[in-house]
């Protein structure tokens, strides 16, 4: 297929294990992701969770890349509200100066927490015109000159490495600033269904070269899917069910680690409608599907979300999905 595929990784955890075991297992899934071909993986930030481990996301895409070789390695993303834009200029810059031109760097406005949670992180504003100064600024502190535009404050360890900027979004309103900043933008659509085709439709409406901001000369989306591929249909449906079991706990206010799959018939009628986007069978069950979405959205790379209980299992699908789309 001629579309990119790359992985979005939340490093769960699991009932039974530690962070450090699952962190131990993505690190293993990025070595596997690297060999097959893969051409993104992405860390995505999230705090106050016992099922996630990924609330460090510089730390880990250091660890990543250096136990991978060709994958682009990046934040899927930063919640820039919790961070200082400086300091997240000083810390991708690092990871560019330690690992070249791998690193990406993806924004988004959502605090990737709970409301108590945002507040003890908070350290800038989440306002659509704040987030896009932030950006400007933080390219300018990529930049040649190493400083702000809106500060004379020199990052001598980002000056000059350039690193791309992603904006993320699951709504027309990110969609629009994506567009509107003249960057690439990545659509939340593994979880957020509802506004997919307007939030396209309204990203490449907007989209601007003549942005200050501005760094690609075409629209570009990447579009997020869930993908549980198994040797048979029935396989994947019964390991899809972790994650169906996640997203119910989740809309229940129920807090626990990664469940072991169970029975399909208990979720008859009851899967989540935020899973709509999912491809979930047989090798070629899941190309199908995948094919579709592609059709659908007219995506320029997808970005695959993988959750299993058994780290093995998730391993094995990022196998077999090489397989059938490389």
């Amino acid at each position: 297929m001629s579309v990119p595929l790359s992985i979005l990784d939340l490093v769960s955890i699991s009932e039974g294990s530690t962070a450090r075991e699952g962190i131990a297992a993505s690190m293993e899934s990025a070595r596997l992701a690297d060999r097959l071909g893969y051409h993104r993986l992405w860390f995505a930030e999230h705090h106050n969770t016992p099922n996630l481990a990924s609330s460090a996301t510089a730390l880990l895409i250091s660890q990543a890349a250096s136990v991978t070789e060709k994958i682009r390695v990046g934040s899927g993303g930063v919640m820039l509200p919790n961070h200082a834009p400086l300091m997240v200029a000083e810390q991708y810059g690092t990871l560019a100066n330690l690992h070249g031109d791998r690193i990406d760097l993806g924004l988004g406005r959502a605090p990737g927490t709970d409301g108590m949670t945002a507040q003890a992180l908070s350290r800038s504003s989440a306002e659509p015109q704040a987030f896009a100064q932030h950006i400007y600024d933080l390219q300018a502190w990529f930049g040649e000159t190493g400083t702000a535009h809106s500060t004379p404050i020199l990052s001598s360890v980002s000056q000059g490495m350039e690193v791309p900027i992603w904006v993320l979004g699951s709504t027309v309103n990110g969609a629009s600033i994506a567009g509107q900043l003249g960057l690439p933008f990545s659509l939340a659509s593994h979880f957020a269904p509802d506004q997919i085709d307007d939030a396209i439709r309204v990203y490449r409406d907007s989209f601007s070269t003549e942005a200050p901001t501005a760094r690609i000369d075409k629209p570009q989306v990447m579009a997020g899917i869930n993908v549980v591929v198994a040797d048979t249909d029935e396989e994947a449906q019964r390991q899809f069910t972790t994650l169906q079991q996640m997203f119910l706990d989740l809309r229940a206010g129920r807090s626990r680690k990664i469940q072991p799959p169970v029975d399909p018939s208990e979720f008859a009628g009851s899967t989540p409608a935020m899973l709509e986007i999912s491809a979930v069978g047989s090798p070629a069950t899941v190309k199908a599907q995948l094919e579709e979405f592609v059709e659908r959205t007219d995506a320029d790379e997808l970005i695959t979300v993988t959750y299993a209980y058994d780290p093995a299992v998730r391993n094995r699908s990022i196998e077999l999905l090489a397989d059938l789309w490389f």
